[in-house]
């Protein structure tokens, strides 16, 4: 996933000005986290790229919030809080969150986002300031984490419904400075996100959600998901095979139907359990709602649904199912308490190993795709991960085979075109790379790195000419992209214009200071110009 993108090659990484640009220039990185940015940094100064600790970051993390759930129910006067807390820490999706050294955001955002639930909860008991202030100072350090904590500010005023049966006026006006800092940091993450992407040259992702209905249908079948995630994480998986709402049918608003079905008939107990299970069901809601559909995320472009995304809703399941058991146990009979009590005991060592074995799968690249692929065939996503993990290691047939995989699961997918033209280069076959990178580049004309690979392969083919348009191409989508220049001065090369050609490396290797192979490159160039000279 990325963890690549957020530790080795994160583009801030051997910045001496990092932390500053961490917190004072948004667009040097692709989001708006200065707090979990700084995290980084110090983790980096701590171990480099040894991924020890880091996993044991977030491990710890993880370990620090479930003990916080636990606090939390028990604020909210639940007996069986730690059961609630004991679920959090073993449920089998949290595994992703914590597997993921990229997810370190997610365990991080919601350590300060549970002192806060807690604060507020404590100011609505005493109405004391100083809990107020708490609650707003650890939410602001949530959303410098990542922005999912963003509808805290909904979940004041439900809890405010839950607690006194209505939203009054005093309720709205103690909620707009966390709405006003919830709309900012979006906004600013957001905007953040875009100057990125016009810094690097990175082409902004495509959003594959369809129309209104479309969106709409796939929200109510993530939710679904979601919920049965829960209380059945029996086949999880790091991919999900991609839903296809493009013309949705009326079995596929069903979910919505159901979801409307079980909120009537909570409001109609809400004089009793109704109330508690609108909290809860409310909280699950809210803090999934960014996840649901309705905005385009780029790993929407191969999933609609990932596990990681429940790590914090998942709390309001939590709080649903520990107060149901509370409510149910006094009364049964002693015999059936024991029963349950025993089958509680069960289920909880059941997830505990669910939780343990599907770990495996996380202990490596090559592990995490090999384990979506032996269990679902068709996530084209992971054949394409795996094509690149046997390309990088020197296995371009094995690669191939699985670029080939991905692009018959997903014709229009133009990173395995451009994937399959690079593996089929290392093999020798030439017309079958260019015709692939040509593909890649009719789905993706601003793709920077197949105009990149075409220009190589015609280069190689000796069509010269449209090798340095491609080349020509790459340079003006991404004037910053090192490669386009290296391969445009090879074509020059072979023209025959070695000063043209000398030119490029020359300014490829000021973009890449140091970089051995573009200085061993020009060496060579200049050598071949002066025996032209002589």
């Amino acid at each position: 996933m990325d963890d690549g993108l957020y530790v080795l090659d994160n583009p801030l990484q051997h910045d001496p000005a990092r932390l500053w640009k961490t917190w004072f220039a948004p667009g040097s990185f692709i989001e708006y986290y200065p707090v979990e940015e700084t995290v980084r940094w110090l983790q980096w100064q701590l171990w480099g790229s040894e991924p020890l600790g880091y996993h044991l970051t977030n491990v710890g993390l993880h370990i620090v919030n479930a003990l916080l759930v636990w606090w939390l129910l028990a604020k909210l006067r639940l007996r069986l809080a730690w059961l609630g807390g004991l679920v959090f820490a073993i449920h089998p999706v949290q595994v992703e969150s914590v597997a993921w050294i990229a997810e370190l955001k997610n365990m991080l955002s919601l350590t300060p986002l549970l002192l806060a639930m807690s604060a507020w909860i404590d100011y609505e008991e005493r109405r004391d300031a100083r809990d107020y202030w708490l609650a707003l100072a650890f939410f602001l350090a949530a959303m410098l984490c990542k922005i999912s904590a963003a509808p805290f500010p909904a979940l004041i005023l439900l809890y405010a419904w839950w607690k006194r049966g209505n939203i009054g006026w005093r309720d709205v006006k103690t909620a707009l400075p966390f709405l006003l800092i919830s709309i900012v940091l979006v906004l600013l993450t957001v905007k953040a996100g875009a100057w990125f992407r016009e810094i690097h040259h990175t082409t902004p992702e495509p959003i594959l959600l369809g129309d209104f209905w479309s969106r709409l249908a796939c929200a109510g079948a993530a939710l679904v998901f979601y919920f049965l995630q829960f209380f059945w994480p029996m086949h999880l998986l790091p991919f999900y095979p991609q839903w296809n709402f493009a013309i949705p049918s009326f079995r596929d608003f069903l979910p919505w139907l159901a979801l409307l079905a079980g909120i009537a008939w909570c409001w109609s107990r809400r004089k009793t359990w109704g109330r508690h299970a609108l909290l809860g069901l409310g909280f699950f809601v809210l803090f999934l709602s960014p996840f649901l559909g309705f905005i385009g995320i780029s790993y929407m472009n191969f999933t609609r649904v990932m596990d990681h995304f429940l790590y914090l809703p998942i709390i309001g399941l939590i709080g649903v199912t520990v107060a149901a058991l509370e409510a149910t146990g006094p009364r049964l009979s002693p015999a059936f308490r024991a029963v349950g009590a025993g089958t509680v005991s069960v289920v909880i060592g059941a997830l505990a190993l669910q939780s343990h074995s599907y770990a495996a799968a996380f202990v490596s690249r090559e592990a995490n795709n090999l384990y979506v692929i032996a269990r679902d065939p068709t996530v084209w996503i992971a054949h394409n991960n795996l094509g690149v993990i046997y390309l990088q290691s020197g296995r371009p047939i094995e690669a191939a085979g699985q670029f080939e995989e991905a692009v018959r699961l997903d014709p229009g997918y133009a990173a395995a075109h451009n994937n399959l033209g690079n593996a089929l280069i290392a093999t020798g076959h030439l017309p079958e790379a260019i015709a692939h990178y040509r593909e890649a580049v009719r789905l993706s004309p601003a793709y920077t790195e197949a105009h990149n690979g075409l220009g190589n392969a015609l280069l190689q083919a000796g069509q010269l000419q449209d090798a340095l348009a491609q080349c020509q191409e790459a340079i003006q989508i991404n004037p910053d992209y090192v490669l386009a220049y290296c391969t445009q001065g090879l074509v020059l090369a072979k023209m025959g214009r070695l000063p043209d050609a000398i030119a490029q490396f020359e300014t490829a290797l000021k973009m890449s200071p140091g970089n051995p192979k573009i200085e061993q490159a020009l060496e060579w160039l200049k050598s071949q110009q002066a025996s032209v000279q002589k």
